[in-house]
């Protein structure tokens, strides 16, 4: 699939498929929900707002509040790639955040997912 195709996925249609996935895993949309907002920066309401917008990936990561500054260390694979070796910037959120969500339903603890960094 090429970049573009990817970058203008609404983010309002792949949440569902995020739901699913940490629901059939026993986790709840709550947590989905803290994890994506510690990803962006947005608020309770802010997020709902974005759920009920049509925004595509490209929008959803450019009007995020402020990405997490902890973010760097996300690592790991999703779907046969190393996270930490995305070029592409747009496309390395999408698999950070791909990265996390997979965290959450394969039963890692909260704090760990949202990592800090060690004192």
């Amino acid at each position: 699939m090429r970049l573009e195709r990817v970058f203008a996925i609404k983010f309002a249609s792949l949440y569902p498929a995020y739901v699913k996935k940490v629901q059939s895993k026993g986790r709840t949309t709550a947590e989905l929900d803290l994890v994506l907002r510690w990803l962006t920066g947005h608020t309770p309401a802010g997020f709902k707002k974005v759920l009920a917008s049509d925004q595509d990936l490209q929008t959803f990561f450019a009007k995020a509040p402020k990405l997490n500054p902890h973010v760097s260390l996300v690592t790991g694979v999703v779907c046969g790639v190393r996270v930490e070796d995305v070029e592409d910037p747009l496309m390395k959120k999408i698999r950070i955040m791909d990265r996390l969500v997979d965290e959450l339903a394969k039963g890692r603890a909260l704090e760990k997912i949202l990592r800090k960094p060690v004192a």
